[in-house]
This record gives C-alpha cells, sequence and structure tokens, in this order.
C-alpha cells in the first residue's frame, strides 16, 4: 500500500521581506510631498516581538502611512492580513500612535475552522492540528491539491502557506 501524502498549512510572515518593505515604506514617507514637515513616520519595528510602530498627526494621514506600508508590503510578498492593528492612541504634541502585530501562526479557533471546511469538502483527507499549523494528510495527492484549491478560494482572515508538500 503507498504512503499517503500530506502538507502543512501554516501562516508565517517573511521577517526579512517585512523589514525590506518597512524600510521602503519609511523612504516613501520621508519623500512624499504630502508628508514634508509632519510626524507620519513608522517609528519602530521590533522584529523580535513582531510589532510595528506608526505615527501620524492625525488620524486621516494614518491611514495613509498604512496604505504605503501595504503597497510595500505587497510589492514584497508579504499578506497584509498578517498585519493586526490594535486601538489609535494619542501621542505627545497632538499626533496619533498605532501599534500594529504581525500574525504568525494558526490560532486555536482558525484551525478548527480551517479543519471543519476541509471535512466538508467531503474528500478522502484526515486534518490534525499541530501547535499552530494544521497537517492534512490523504491517499491522492489530487485530493490534497483540491484541499489547496479551496482554502485559496475561500481563504480565512489570516494568510495561509502550504508547506512540506510530498
Amino acid at each position: 500500500m503507498p504512503s499517503d501524502s500530506s502538507f502543512d498549512i501554516v501562516s508565517e510572515v517573511n521577517l526579512q521581506e517585512m523589514d525590506n518593505a518597512v524600510v521602503q515604506a519609511q523612504k516613501e514617507i520621508g519623500t512624499r510631498f504630502d508628508f514634508k514637515g509632519s510626524a507620519a513616520s513608522i517609528s519602530e519595528f521590533n522584529k523580535k516581538e513582531k510589532e510595528l510602530v506608526l505615527t501620524a498627526d492625525g488620524e486621516a494621514q494614518l491611514e495613509a502611512v498604512v496604505q504605503v506600508l501595504v503597497s510595500k508590503m505587497i510589492k514584497r510578498g508579504v499578506d497584509a492580513k498578517s498585519l493586526d492593528r490594535q486601538k489609535l492612541e494619542e501621542a505627545t504634541g497632538s499626533t496619533v500612535r498605532q501599534k500594529i502585530k504581525l500574525k504568525n501562526g494558526i490560532d486555536r479557533d482558525t484551525a478548527k475552522a480551517l479543519q471543519k471546511q476541509i471535512k466538508e469538502l467531503g474528500l478522502k483527507v484526515n486534518a490534525s492540528i499541530q501547535g499552530e499549523a494544521l497537517r492534512v494528510t490523504g491517499a491522492k495527492k489530487d485530493d490534497l491539491q483540491a484541499v489547496m484549491s479551496a482554502l485559496r478560494a475561500k481563504p480565512p482572515a489570516i494568510p495561509l502557506q502550504f508547506n512540506n508538500y510530498r
């Protein structure tokens, strides 16, 4: 009997590409005319904590900073769904600040929802939660590819990658 094939569903952020996107966004913010003389910036990117801090003169300007960041992320291949925006805070000198955490890993509730979605496909595959990942196994590679296609067609609110396909 042939051995089962499998793949892992993970949600990871490539921190090097994210760092490159942040650097490019900082350069654009520094040179754009509408940001001249303002507090608009990506003031901090903590790779260890996977957290960004954005500052601006107002909420509208902060949204513009986020749009610049997201456009650079997309160009670098980092999914914008990985941004978990925290609540807006008042900062010093009539400026606003917002922390943005990077989503990494699949939380338990999302993993269970993915498991249910895979079961509803009616394919002969098994999805098991393994820490912050989901392992999908099945006898036919066609079934595994059907699962990938279905998840790409109806993705959850987090970015997904498919690893270790064998």
